[in-house]
């Protein structure tokens, strides 16, 4: 798949400020979901890149810092915990992706957005949603990059904090061994009470006051 053919398109039409917009974040057990949007420069060129799942996690990081000095403009969109429990994680993915098209609209006039799967009928931009996306469109693939190092830094953070709990290793997926250190410490700020594991912690007994 040629990863500049959505973006080569668009640019013949005319079209020069193109958002490529992801996020990270659907389905760790704690923390928010992050969404960026990734507007590159005419030309742009990163050999390697693609789908953030895809990469290591050295490579993701030298990729991220790259792409952040090199594109025309980028902005991240960030929905808590308490929100996604609220209006569940499909739509607080698409509030994500909302406030980060919006920060980028603050900087440059935005022509076109290019975004993974997810349909954006509010936005009042032209766009094009696009299956696996981060795997097929370059500017995608940069938001995803983006979007997945700085939701993994969170997560180290929050591993100096609470070492027990394994987050600098999962990320706040529903490993086995996350959900063992569940089981032994229970809940701390953060995660989100709608999801499946973490209800069933709430049922329990277990000291969840942590």
């Amino acid at each position: 798949m040629d990863l500049y053919a959505y973006e080569e398109a668009l640019y013949n039409d005319g079209i020069n400020y193109i958002g490529g917009v992801d996020e990270v974040g659907r389905g760790p057990l704690i923390g928010p979901v992050v969404a960026c949007c990734c507007v590159l420069p005419k030309g742009f060129y990163l050999e390697g890149l693609t789908d953030s799942k895809k990469l290591t996690e050295k490579k993701r990081e030298q990729f991220s810092k790259y792409i952040k000095e090199n594109c025309v403009a980028y902005a991240l969109g960030i929905v808590s915990p308490e929100e996604i429990d609220q209006i569940n994680i499909y739509e607080a993915s698409r509030k994500a992706m909302m406030i980060a098209i919006s920060e980028v609209r603050k900087q440059i006039n935005l022509e076109h957005v290019l975004v993974d799967a997810m349909p954006l009928p509010d936005l009042d931009v032209p766009s094009t949603s696009i299956i696996k996306g981060d795997s097929k469109s370059v500017s995608i693939a940069a938001a995803s990059v983006i979007a997945k190092v700085t939701r993994d830094d969170m997560m180290i953070e929050l591993d100096k904090k609470y070492p027990m709990y394994g987050f600098k290793s999962h990320k706040g997926y529903p490993t086995k061994k996350h959900i063992e250190a569940l089981n032994e410490y229970g809940l701390i700020d953060g995660y989100r009470k709608t999801y499946g594991p973490i209800k069933k912690l709430l049922g329990s007994d277990l000291d969840v006051s942590k």
